[in-house]
């Protein structure tokens, strides 16, 4: 009896056990948090997007995308991000084509490649022209936004119910659609809009958001403000607190009267109209976003059009998109998306990306640009802000990546080295163990502390270490990046690019010398580190004065272990 129940014991956990791994195989993707960094959980393992977007129409054609596919594969890409467009969605109210969509699953499935889906719908850098013609026509019943003079704009109202309901109602099938033809989970995440904003008017003046703008502040923001008021985004705390934190109101009353200073050239000029617009973006497509989980669960964010120096007014560049200065506004208004992302053309690229990673915002690049520079971005922002994914906009076009072979590609190349580092990578992120660096003209020279040491980072092309002094000087050199984990107490790894990476003393009093044990050039496969050559000599700094560490001339991957010595 006493075998029976033993066998029947070990039946049931083997039962449990592989009901425990089919689950964990079947999951769908999802958001976990890592320290301070958010991964995407596909099939129970975190998944590092290599990614690149198509151009807007490309998956508009059948024909135009089947060479495509394989190129993309061929790429050292893992992830397309792809566009499906209401338009050809539902181009007859109530009645569904899924044709182009399908066609995205199974040409990605035939090239092994995942997808982010974008939801092009009722609105797409700002405009409404991805909305059916049965919309677009139809005014009366889906009203547009309308400038101060009264005119109206080719934007639909984010006031409009019967627009956002229609907008919603088609999302809803397309994710009902989805959940029934994917079984492999090819779709990972739902960009859901595009870089949405109010352009060419500081906000809505039509009737209904006249009526909004001028009537109470909604209780639920007003609610979530309270709620987190010594968290909140240090713009959106500066505005509220100058008026009192008031709890009632109109926006004017509740954030204050906006005004335009040409001379100071303040960020928020025209503010409160940027965080109404916010509020009903928000509203809107988080109604959209929430009828679409209702089918079909996984991840879903929105993207924005960055604010730029010389467009600081809202209507100047998409006011009340999901911009960091508003991102408290879209938490309250739209709970339902996951995440705010930036699509990155802005110079300053470590200054955006600082913006985004505030507030445990998940990090994620779903359009920026490529090539060689792109690369470095990107190994820099793995490291220093924990991205989920990167990826280069245009990535079928020629300006992007050339249909030659992947070695003259810099990105290319780059994806693939990361590809086999990405387990360790995905391990160390959000733990304090891994870091990036991005050095160019404007910024020379960095250095922070990691370990027992501290590590100096600055272009290979200089030569010799660059000060921030020295910087001023210096001619114009390509961007250089990289990221660098420590493995253990004395041994670090580094992919980078045309950088010089030493190491100094975090204590000099304490074992002041740093000498190199060992510096070894390699890959890593399938998440084995592979070992090339033994680098020494003029390969590697070994100097007390100027620091010792790495060259890295191109781009390649190097472990070094130290030593102290008196």
């Amino acid at each position: 009896m006493k075998n029976i129940s033993k066998i029947f014991a070990g039946f049931l956990i083997f039962c449990l056990v592989s009901a425990s791994s089919a689950f964990g195989q079947n999951t769908l993707p999802y958001l976990k948090k890592q320290g301070d960094a958010t991964q995407l959980i596909v099939n129970g393992k975190p998944f590092l997007m290599l990614a690149g977007e198509l151009h807007n129409s490309s998956c508009s054609s059948l024909e135009y995308m089947a060479p495509i596919w394989p190129r993309m594969a061929a790429k050292n890409l893992n992830t397309v991000i792809a566009p499906a467009s209401w338009e050809l969605v539902e181009p007859t109210e109530g009645q569904y084509d899924f044709t182009m969509v399908d066609a995205i699953l199974d040409g990605a499935k035939k090239s092994n490649l995942k997808i982010v889906l974008i939801w092009f719908a009722s609105w797409k850098n700002g405009g409404s022209i991805y909305m059916p013609s049965w919309v677009k026509k139809d005014y009366k019943r889906f009203p547009r936004a309308v400038d101060q003079q009264g005119n109206p704009l080719e934007i639909l109202s984010t006031l409009g119910q019967e627009s956002m309901k229609a907008d919603a109602k088609a999302f809803a099938a397309l994710m009902r659609h989805i959940k029934e033809v994917d079984k492999d989970q090819t779709i990972l995440m739902v960009q859901v809009e595009n870089e949405v904003g109010i352009l060419n008017s500081v906000r809505d003046f039509s009737p209904a958001a006249n009526k909004a703008y001028f009537g109470q502040v909604p209780e639920d923001l007003i609610n979530y403000l309270t709620k987190n008021k010594t968290n909140l985004i240090p713009e959106l705390y500066e505005v509220w607190s100058k008026n009192g934190f008031k709890t009632k109101g109109n926006w004017e009353e509740v954030f204050g009267k906006s005004f335009v200073d040409v001379k100071n050239w303040k960020s928020y000029s025209f503010y409160t109209e940027e965080i109404f617009m916010a509020y009903h973006y928000a509203k809107y497509i988080g109604y959209v976003t929430a009828e679409g989980k209702k089918e079909y669960n996984i991840p879903m964010f929105c993207n924005a059009w960055l604010k730029q120096p010389d467009y600081p007014w809202t209507g100047r560049f998409p006011g009340g998109g999901p911009l960091p200065e508003v991102m408290d506004i879209w938490r309250a208004a739209g709970p339902a998306i996951d995440f705010l992302a930036p699509d990155i053309y802005y110079p300053d690229f470590r200054w955006v990306m600082e913006q985004f990673d505030r507030s445990g915002n998940p990090m994620f690049i779903p359009e920026t640009s490529g090539g060689a520079s792109g690369a470095s971005k990107m190994l820099y922002a793995l490291g220093e802000h924990n991205i989920m994914g990167f990826s280069p906009f245009g990535i079928d076009g020629s300006n992007q990546m050339s249909a030659g072979p992947a070695a003259s590609d810099p990105l290319a190349d780059t994806y693939a080295l990361v590809e086999g580092m990405s387990g360790l990578i995905l391990e160390h992120q959000g733990k304090g163990s891994i870091r990036g660096i991005l050095v160019d003209n404007e910024v020379p020279y960095q250095e922070f502390e990691m370990g027992d040491y501290i590590v100096m980072a600055d272009p290979m092309s200089s030569g010799r270490p660059a000060t921030a002094q020295q910087g001023q000087g210096m001619q114009q050199q390509n961007i250089s990046g990289g990221f660098i984990i420590q493995l253990g107490k004395d041994e670090y790894v580094v992919l980078g690019r045309d950088l010089n990476v030493r190491f100094k003393p975090k204590t000099p009093g304490d074992l002041p010398y740093i000498g190199i044990d060992a510096v070894d050039e390699g890959v890593y496969k399938n998440g084995e580190w592979v070992p090339g050559r033994r680098l020494n000599g003029d390969e590697t700094h070994c100097s007390t004065f100027s620091g010792t560490g790495l060259k890295m001339r191109g781009m390649s991957i190097q472990k070094i272990s130290l030593y102290r010595y008196k």
